[in-house]
């Protein structure tokens, strides 16, 4: 006799657990979202809004528990769009039974974003509705669906980034500058200059060439109110380097310093040499003359090039060298605690070992004494040391060491393509591998050569110009001088003075660019 099987039809919802045939509302949220804040965006960020409100209430077994969104946020991840995580929580917590959206790519345009939270919300029988693709997640083909559409979101972002790419590139190639901040110290849109912060650059930069360190000069444009280009009170070192290191400042632009790696996370990496960079010279008014500038990237050097850390908490500051030991004077403070307060200068290794130093300390009053007495001293033969600094000059014009740097060039392009011929070569033909490995080694030592002798022409070609640059100012600064009329200006000390070396508390020796000596009998 057969079995006799009876069907008990199921009486709960086994993803809600609600009566199958009851009629309990579902709790209803509806999410928008537009990708960018401009204002024909807007329009349909409202529409949406409205429109899954109105939808939304249409349904008689829903209950319109509210709208959720996010305005102006990208969807490649959804690690900042508040109101996407504000409803995933809710609709965990127990407040939501059902979401509404759009589309996929409404949703997210990460193919993982999109999964996980459509299995988190599902593994507690929270279904999402896609209107456009018609896909609803607790359907047994949902999940496959939403695989391939979120795949093909994602392909779809990845495609928009590149050609997004490729037309920034194109704007660079053709020579058009694209501001990446909303805010640039020193200039307004299209690189009008704005007034009062263009002092602001100027000051930092007469600052810097003045002996002061980054720190220094955050720390005086902080005393001074200075605004930062955001309008704040509070500045850093690294932006003042920055400032100071920005080639737009003399009206030249360097274009693709950066780019993105990654479209969904939108991680960006300092361009060091796998794409192409672009040049733009006169592009923009400057604020900054290009030679200052370029005398501001030769103290940038000369500062690295210290054997200890830089001082520069005053004009003085690393510009004072002992005649005993050789090593530099620093800044010391006497009786910091009582009304004879008095910063002074003496040799930092006076008290360090068995044998002082017997150099004298010196003050700030004598310092400038001293210099306008060598200034005197040099302005009664002004002829002849103008003379000698156009000697100087020419000895630090970069035309020859440029000629040099094209030839090593060629033969390190030469070099390099006979390597590559070489072992092409012994891949294809049986060769001796010892005589192949004796003119490889031989071939690639020179090429390495070549390399070193490369950087080492380009240092020098940095050296001749910062040079020549710091022998112009010279030559024009004290060109202009007369005898005794003169008053201690820090603008002409920074310029022309390499450093100052004391020897007794009647001797001293300033060292001018280009090497110029000048003895001061005190």
């Amino acid at each position: 006799m057969a079995a006799r099987v009876t069907k008990i039809p199921a009486t709960l919802n086994r993803f809600t657990m609600t009566p199958v045939h009851g009629r309990v509302k579902r709790k209803v949220a509806g999410y928008a979202r537009v990708s960018t804040a401009h204002e024909d965006q807007q329009t349909s960020y409202e529409a949406q809004m409205d429109y899954y409100k109105s939808y939304i209430s249409s349904h008689d077994d829903w209950e319109f528990v509210g709208m959720y969104s996010d305005e102006g946020i990208t969807a490649t991840n959804t690690k900042r769009r508040d109101g996407f995580n504000r409803m995933i929580d809710d609709a965990l917590a127990g407040k939501i039974n059902l979401i509404v959206t759009k589309s996929i790519s409404r949703f997210a345009r990460n193919t993982v974003d999109s999964l996980t939270a459509v299995r988190k919300l599902k593994d507690k029988g929270i279904e999402v509705y896609f209107e456009k693709e018609n896909i609803w997640t607790l359907d047994s083909k949902g999940e496959l669906l939403i695989t391939i559409m979120s795949s093909l979101a994602q392909e779809e972002s990845r495609s928009i980034s590149e050609n997004t790419s490729w037309g920034i590139r194109k704007a660079f190639a053709d020579g058009k500058v694209i501001l990446q901040h909303d805010r640039f110290l020193g200039y307004d849109k299209d690189f009008a200059i704005n007034r009062e912060e263009a002092n602001t650059v100027r000051l930092i930069y007469k600052l810097f060439l003045s002996g002061l360190s980054c720190y220094a000069i955050k720390q005086e444009l902080e005393r001074r109110g200075r605004m930062t280009a955001l309008g704040g009170k509070r500045w850093y070192a690294s932006t003042i380097i920055s400032i100071l290191k920005n080639v737009k400042y003399k009206g030249d632009a360097l274009l693709q310093k950066e780019y993105t790696i990654d479209f969904l996370q939108k991680k960006r990496k300092k361009n060091e040499g796998e794409l192409p960079q672009y040049y733009i010279e006169g592009h923009h008014e400057p604020i900054i003359q290009p030679e200052i500038f370029a005398l501001v990237q030769a103290e940038f050097a000369k500062r690295e090039g210290f054997s200890r850390r830089y001082s520069g908490v005053s004009v003085f500051s690393s510009k004072i060298k002992c005649g005993e030991c050789g090593g530099w004077y620093g800044a010391k403070v006497w009786h910091s605690n009582d009304k004879y307060r008095k910063q002074v200068y003496r040799c930092n290794h006076k008290y360090r070992y068995d044998k002082w130093c017997s150099t004298p300390v010196v003050t700030e009053e004598q310092i400038k004494r001293w210099f306008l007495k060598a200034m005197d001293l040099m302005i009664t033969d002004k002829a002849e040391v103008i003379h000698n600094l156009k000697i100087l000059r020419q000895k630090a014009d970069t035309a020859g060491l440029i000629d040099e740097q094209k030839r090593v060039h060629d033969e390190i392009t030469r070099l390099d393509n006979e390597l590559r011929s070489m072992i092409s070569d012994n891949a294809k033909v049986v060769q001796n591998q010892d005589e192949y490995n004796r003119k490889y080694t031989e071939m690639y030592g020179k090429y390495e050569q070549n390399l070193t002798r490369s950087d080492e022409i380009e240092e020098e070609i940095k050296n001749h110009e910062a040079l020549g640059i710091k022998i112009d100012i010279f030559i024009d600064k004290f060109g202009k001088l007369g005898i005794g009329a003169l008053e201690f200006d820090e603008n002409l000390w920074a310029g022309i003075v390499e450093y100052l070396t004391v020897y007794t508390k009647q001797k001293v020796v300033f060292t001018f660019v280009g090497g110029i000596e000048i003895s001061v009998e005190c």
